[in-house]
């Protein structure tokens, strides 16, 4: 009897190799520094910038306050109903994403995505705690023991400090910062505010210290759709084969390569530049400084990896000089895209200026239409709503125009003058009155159109509405 035998499936994933970047210098090393710089800082100040705007109003510069359903951006205030200034910011940055990728490829990806910032930050930490490249590399493959341990908890205590400050940042941009720092210091604040530091830290934490270049690769989605943004004439980060090979050694190499494997050793994602584009590269250039660097050390021309199109490839190849950079930036497709975003950006501050500083809304009730009163006089019933967007309360006085004998009387007084407050909302339900005789006569929908005139200043609003009848 032939003994069973069982054969293990096969893997359908790899194991994942960890990737341990080499320190580089360069022109674009020095850029993501600085850029790295720059966007920490607008992320992690930000919460904590003042900005006056009376005594009614939030001083946070930049809010996004729940309370009042209010985004506060330095002297920008935008309320609810002007949604559209945010979907018209999201709209411009999408625009954006396009352009840059068109001209300068996954230049986002590689310079100023969060996921690269921080990443980035958590990299530094590493060769900072335990050392340069091969240094890590042996420290992996050794067996734990006290300065393994040592290391790697000091690593993962400085990762959840940053990981800690990144969600604790991004609450503070919902609600005064001081006045909440000193609530979750003390066990006060809301549970909210705990859970999204929470959610925040472990996500950095595991996404920038452990996942790192499979973030970039497997669960962003926009390497697949940058495909559609780039062209031939696209700028990305690109390897010189016609120059470079046959590669070799040093002193035997036909092409410039001399196989030293810098830009393999440098790169965040672990790729070899030299095998052609891959998804997995974000062009965050640094290949571009480890082979300059090589190539200025035995004495070659720069720029054996370097920022160019494929369309340059046939001229290149032929001896002649590619096209400039200017010329792959400046072309029609781009221009098309920068149109586009420069109008939404131009209608954006146009409606900014020309908004009012107040606006209404009139909803009529639904169920039921109307009301018969006793005396056979139709009622209308209409909820108003009036948003004072200064700092000052304000009166206001509403009326209502038709071509036909109605009335409008407001629910609890027979005043038609309401005051609402500074930066707030007034909220009332009136009624419109259409006598028997008009009633038993018409259609059973009239055009009404509401006015609301603000008494001090002069500037006036309408809201069109319709009044409705017991057509007969």
């Amino acid at each position: 009897m032939t003994p069973h035998t069982t054969q293990e499936p096969p893997k359908l994933f790899q194991a994942r190799e960890p990737v341990f970047p080499q320190r580089v210098s360069g022109w674009y090393r020095r850029l993501k520094w600085w850029l790295m710089i720059f966007t920490l800082s607008i992320y992690y100040i930000t919460p904590w910038l003042r900005w006056d705007r009376g005594a009614n109003l939030p001083d946070q510069a930049v809010l996004i306050d729940l309370s009042r359903a209010r985004f506060f951006f330095f002297w920008i205030e935008i309320w609810p109903h002007e949604f559209y200034f945010v979907a018209g910011l999201l709209i411009m940055a999408g625009l954006g994403l396009f352009l840059f990728t068109s001209a300068l490829g996954r230049v986002w990806c590689g310079y100023a995505c969060p996921q690269t910032v921080w990443t980035d930050l958590f990299i530094l930490v590493e060769r900072w705690v335990e050392g340069e490249r091969n240094e890590r590399i042996r420290l992996l493959r050794s067996k734990w023991g006290f300065r393994k341990a040592r290391l790697r908890i000091t690593k993962w205590f400085i990762w959840l400090l940053i990981a800690v400050a990144t969600g604790g940042a991004w609450v503070f941009y919902f609600a005064d910062a001081p006045t909440l720092l000193r609530n979750l210091v003390n066990g006060q604040a809301i549970f909210a505010a705990y859970a999204t530091i929470a959610i925040l830290t472990a996500t950095t934490f595991i996404f920038g210290g452990f996942l790192r270049e499979q973030v970039c690769t497997y669960m962003c989605p926009w390497p697949r759709i940058q495909a559609a943004m780039m062209d031939e004439h696209s700028l990305t980060v690109a390897y010189r084969d016609w120059r470079g090979e046959p590669r070799g050694k040093l002193g035997k190499a036909e092409g410039d390569c001399i196989d030293c494997m810098a830009c393999v050793n440098v790169c965040p994602q672990g790729i070899d530049i030299r095998d052609g584009q891959q998804v997995e590269c974000t062009t965050c250039a640094l290949c571009i400084d480890a082979c300059d660097t090589m190539m200025e050390k035995i004495g070659r021309p720069r720029g054996l990896i370097d920022y160019c199109a494929l369309s340059d490839e046939p001229l290149e190849r032929a001896g002649n000089k590619p096209k400039t950079v200017w010329s792959h930036i400046l072309r029609l497709r781009n221009f098309i895209y920068f149109g586009l975003w420069a109008c939404i950006g131009v209608g954006l501050v146009v409606a900014l200026f020309i908004r009012s500083d107040f606006s209404a809304a009139v909803k009529p009730d639904r169920n039921p239409r109307y009301v018969t009163l006793s005396d056979g006089t139709i009622r209308n019933a209409y909820d108003l709503k009036i948003s004072n967007q200064t700092g000052e309360d304000r009166s206001f006085h509403i009326s209502i125009k038709t071509d036909e004998p109605l009335r409008l009387d407001l629910e609890g007084t027979d005043e038609l003058n309401v005051v609402v407050p500074a930066d707030g909302r007034f909220h009332q339900r009136v009624y419109i009155f259409a006598k028997p005789e008009y009633a038993a006569s018409k259609t059973d929908r009239t055009a009404v159109r509401f006015w609301i005139d603000e008494r001090a200043g002069g500037e006036r609003t309408y809201v069109d509405s319709v009044f409705a009848g017991d057509a007969k």
